[in-house]
């Protein structure tokens, strides 16, 4: 009878470990990967390979820039795609930068996802099409000012989002 009870158990802990999908939204700034970083520490099982981190880029949008510029001369097409080029250079850095990170990580699958749009609608609406168990992101710390002209894009996700949402403030 003993053996039956310990087979159960070991049966139900195996039950208990759930697949986990960690979104982790990455951007240009340090607190991202400081983010990124603590959650790998303390949030991420490395004993199972249940867990997948996502890195998620929000590419900014393009800016509408009227056909003339300043002087009254036409754009090039050489001078869009220079700026579509740079916009896809500066994605790729991050993402590679946050993949690094995660180099040594073992059992745990890394993910990473580049998508376009406001960074507020980008990472609310991938959390919720992946159905994510977690949200990880950083904050910048911008005071009150800076906040009420900017937005808080962690303040956005944590208000937005139906998973759990964890904000990483980096030590200053």
């Amino acid at each position: 009878m003993p053996n039956q009870a310990l087979c159960l158990g070991t049966i139900m802990s195996d039950m208990d470990v759930q697949e986990r999908k960690i979104v982790v939204a990455v951007d240009e700034g340090d607190e991202s990967i400081y983010a990124l970083t603590w959650a790998i520490k303390n949030v991420v099982s490395q004993n199972s390979s249940n867990d997948t981190i996502i890195l998620l880029y929000a590419k900014p949008p393009r800016a509408v820039y009227s056909t003339l510029d300043g002087t009254g001369n036409l754009f090039s097409s050489d001078v869009v795609m220079s700026m579509e080029k740079y916009s896809k250079e500066v994605a790729d850095c991050v993402i590679e930068k946050a993949k690094r990170v995660c180099k040594d990580l073992q059992n745990v699958k890394v993910e990473s996802m580049i998508e376009n749009g406001d960074a507020r609608d980008v990472i609310c609406d991938t959390v919720e099409k992946i159905g994510a168990d977690m949200l990880v992101m950083g904050t910048h710390g911008y005071g009150m000012i800076k906040r009420a002209f900017l937005g808080s894009v962690s303040t956005h996700c944590a208000q937005n989002v139906k998973c759990p949402v964890l904000i990483v403030k980096k030590p200053k």
